[in-house]
């Protein structure tokens, strides 16, 4: 039977939800309540000539991406240009840097010089963490999540203790590696999921092979390019887009959700996936009768981080800077502890640097850098211009001494931060938060917040606040779930 469906919010998980339910032939409805497609990826052009990425800046798991596509009888080639990046990015340390680079017998090599027998051992790391992806990518994260019986089946069951889901990630590395730059190097990945390595399952040694196996690419234009690719695919598929329109609350009528009240009047729909945050959906757009979770929930999970970004323009090239450099000068477990325990603004930061004019000509003025800083926090905690500055300037001062480039503050010529209170405002996100819910083992598949309301059989929920969990394929991967579940219900 064919449903009129309403999809809340235009991201990763928005656009493929509303791609799959509309292939099914249902009609769709996307209401966004920004001006444009791409929640955290959108993107935004100055006067002056900068294109910036508001989010996503890395590339990976590069398989996951093209499927979605592949399902649609389309390429991601059909809509934009994949470079690889070499080297994939760089690692400043105290003592020095760090090129990792895209081939992967030259990755193996920089190991084998680093630690003797470490070259075999990555070997032995990347076999397993192949192992991880092949299952944990391709049936694993495809549950919907309701009962631990979904992953009784013979594969899963035979793979369990390979997947290394009771052991810690921090442990983990080290059964292989010792020599601290190396560690650092592969316990980076898992930052993406939201929490410190020591509260990371090992099953994610999977982001490793993901990411520096498969390798680090760049979509010509920015990562907007797959949000209008995505746009794209849906549009074939006959969704219609409605931006602007914040939804306001939801109407409940006979045990269902039957209306949206959004900026454009009322819009009556047989079911509704909300691609919005989570919590804000909850609290905001239902009756507390109607609620999967209290806010007391809420307080006890452990969310992934917020960030401070600024996207910067320079007159002139910043030589000696790569398209991606991590400044891992400071101790990363300091770091993580005041995110995670003491909740504060870090005393020693550490921050990444993403220059795409160095590989992409057209997101700067000819001859300028399109510079864009991230630095990890705490969720909600003080956000305030004062606090941002200080920030800036210590990160400006790192980027200068890393690049032996002085004065860079009198050759910028756009500034724009972005913090805890902007993620709250553009995108109501609980506490600020940048990546969702954090993949800790007690926030694992079955253990997330449930992709369906309990209470209304027509309202189910997507993003990383949900099922599989945070990060740009995982969200990709939990629209096609919401759509299947949504769309399969009478």
């Amino acid at each position: 039977m064919k449903k009129k469906i309403a999809i809340i919010g235009s991201g990763f998980s928005g656009l493929s939800a509303a791609s799959y339910a509309a292939k099914e032939g249902h009609e769709v409805h996307v209401f966004e309540k920004n001006s444009s497609a791409g929640g955290r990826a959108r993107q935004f052009r100055t006067d002056n000539g900068y294109v910036f990425d508001m989010g996503p800046s890395w590339y990976w798991m590069p398989d996951i991406m093209e499927s979605f596509f592949e399902d649609f009888g389309r390429t991601a080639s059909d809509f934009y240009q994949l470079v690889p990046l070499n080297p994939q990015f760089e690692m400043v340390f105290s003592d020095g840097t760090m090129n990792v680079p895209q081939q992967y017998s030259e990755m193996k090599a920089l190991f084998e010089k680093m630690e003797p027998g470490a070259g075999k051992k990555l070997d032995e790391f990347m076999k397993d963490a192949q192992y991880k992806y092949e299952v944990g990518m391709k049936d694993f994260v495809n549950k919907p999540c309701y009962s631990w019986f979904e992953f009784m089946s013979p594969k899963i069951a035979k793979s369990a203790l390979k997947l290394d889901l009771l052991t810690n990630f921090h442990r983990f590395v080290r059964k292989y590696f010792t020599h601290p730059k190396l560690i650092m190097l592969m316990e980076f990945p898992v930052i993406f999921l939201g929490a410190a390595p020591k509260d990371i399952p090992a099953l994610y040694s999977l982001m490793n092979y993901g990411g520096y196996k498969l390798g680090t690419w760049y979509p010509m234009g920015g990562f907007s390019k797959v949000i209008d690719a995505m746009k794209e695919v849906a549009g074939q598929q006959g969704v219609h887009f409605h931006f602007n329109s914040a939804v306001e609350r939801f109407s409940i009528q006979n045990g269902k959700v039957t209306a949206l009240v959004t900026g454009n009047g009322e819009a009556e729909f047989d079911t509704v996936i909300a691609s919005s945050d989570y919590h804000h959906t909850e609290k905001a757009l239902l009756p507390e009768e109607f609620r999967n979770y209290t806010e007391e929930y809420w307080k006890k999970r452990t969310f992934a981080p917020s960030c401070l970004i600024y996207y910067l323009g320079f007159r002139g090239k910043i030589e000696g800077l790569k398209h991606h450099t991590l400044f891992f000068e400071n101790d990363l477990d300091l770091h993580t502890h005041e995110i995670y325990t003491d909740k504060k603004w870090p005393a020693e930061p550490l921050f990444y640097v993403c220059c795409p004019s160095k590989t992409d000509p057209d997101v700067a003025p000819e001859g300028c850098e399109n510079v864009f800083l991230l630095m990890p926090v705490a969720t909600g905690i003080e956000d305030n211009e004062e606090i941002r500055e200080k920030y800036f300037r210590e990160m400006i001062g790192r980027l200068e001494k890393h690049t032996g480039t002085e004065g860079l503050l009198s050759k910028m010529e756009y500034k724009k931060s972005y913090c805890i209170r902007d993620f709250k405002e553009d995108y109501n996100a609980y506490e600020g938060n940048a990546y969702g819910l954090a993949n800790t083992l007690s926030q694992t598949a079955v253990l997330k917040p449930s992709l369906r309301n309990k209470k209304l059989k027509n309202l189910f929920y997507t993003g990383q606040l949900t099922v599989p969990g945070p990060g740009v394929p995982p969200s990709i991967i939990s629209g096609k779930i919401a759509a299947r579940e949504a769309t399969k219900i009478s």
